[in-house]
């Protein structure tokens, strides 16, 4: 494999400290985190206390104020042990961008410092029960009345919902210009009106709390409005490609962990007298997912480099997401065949993982978006 040229001593430093939080705090709680539905919210203090949420933020914020490989190694060594509850990423990455890009000094400094020691767990809320990739189809309203906005509507699917002690809404504030008639808030749910519904239970990822959002008559001060009203669109199409990255990121090392598990099991496992590895078929099989998988990472780091120069446009980040996804879904089920009956077994990491990297072609923009996006260059 390519020594890869990315890092820098202290983004090995960093890996290190990484993996042993991850191997020590969230691996082994898994199976009861996945039965309960959720993650204890301790983990969130510790990381916060190990310095492992926001490290992209600025200092004054509560931040390590470093470059966003940091965040690549974190989101790596998460996905590498196949954790399926930690919604750090999307914490860290996504919703505390969002307000230190478009919120107010009083905003960041209320919320920010919390987000970095755990304090406060954040989510970002678009998807609603009719409406998902189609930002035209989104029903929630903001109605401004004096110095409040009026928040009424419903949201689904949401990451770190039933967790979440800040939201941030993309409701409608006039309906009549769709997409472009959209905004957004930063909602704290203790705000009356605010509902959380049930966690909703999935295929995949089910240590992750996913759920159901309600607002009704929330009254949310015209100052948590981020950035301009109806300019909700172009601040979410300016965000989106590293929150893409981050899901290409994490697919490629899910692909990497999967091939890892694979060649040990098919190296100790037997079958007519002799190990699994010594068959053709199954050497033939991880030669090319070793080969994808080197294609897939080249083009991710290559990627990444261009994202710290901000050079990267939407396009490179939807052929990341869709390709790496369908690759790392493609790879899993064919290392999980080598498995055999076992590999449909829940105790084994392959048999989580396949159910766990189905959604990733989905969120984030289905993979279907990502080539019409593409296709809009050809």
């Amino acid at each position: 494999m390519f020594e890869r040229t990315l890092f820098k001593e202290e983004h090995t430093l960093f890996r290190d400290a990484a993996r042993r939080f991850m191997e020590t705090e969230v691996q082994p709680q898994r199976e009861r985190w996945e039965e309960q539905g959720y993650v204890d919210r301790e983990v969130w203090r510790k990381a916060g206390d190990a310095g492992f949420l926001c490290p992209s933020m600025p200092e004054q914020y509560g931040g390590a104020g470093a470059d966003r490989l940091y965040s690549m190694v974190l989101i790596e060594e998460q996905a590498r042990i196949g954790d399926s509850g930690l919604g750090f990423g999307l914490h860290s990455e996504i919703v505390a961008p969002y307000l230190l890009h478009y919120g107010s000094e009083e905003l960041k400094q209320r919320y920010l410092p919390k987000m970095a020691s755990g304090e406060m767990i954040g989510a970002i809320a678009m998807t609603e029960p009719s409406a998902g990739s189609d930002l035209q189809g989104i029903r929630t309203t903001a109605v401004r009345d004096g110095n409040h906005y009026v928040l009424n509507g419903s949201k689904t699917f949401i990451t770190n919902g039933w967790h979440s002690d800040l939201v941030i809404v993309v409701a409608k504030t006039d309906p009549s210009r769709g997409a472009k008639g959209t905004s957004l808030f930063v909602v704290d749910t203790s705000m009356p009106g605010f509902a959380k519904g049930k966690r909703l239970k999935k295929i995949g990822l089910k240590a992750q709390d996913t759920a159901e959002l309600f607002f009704d008559n929330v009254k949310v001060p015209a100052e948590n409005l981020l950035g301009q009203e109806n300019t909700g669109f172009v601040y979410l199409m300016q965000e989106l490609p590293w929150e893409r990255m981050q899901i290409a990121i994490s697919a490629v090392a899910g692909i990497d962990a999967a091939l890892a598990w694979t060649t040990t099991y098919t190296h100790e496992r037997k079958a007519f007298g002799t190990e699994i590895m010594s068959f053709q078929n199954t050497r033939f099989t991880l030669a090319e997912a070793k080969t994808e998988l080197q294609i897939a990472r080249v083009f991710v780091d290559r990627c990444m480099e261009l994202l710290l120069e901000k050079k990267l446009d939407a396009v490179d980040a939807a052929m990341a997401k869709y390709w790496t996804t369908d690759l790392q879904c493609k790879v899993i089920d064919a290392c999980l065949q080598l498995f055999g009956g076992y590999g449909f077994m829940w105790e084994y990491p392959i048999a989580r993982a396949y159910a766990d990297a189905r959604v990733a072609r989905i969120y984030g923009g289905t993979n279907e978006i990502m080539k019409e996006l593409i296709s809009r260059t050809l």
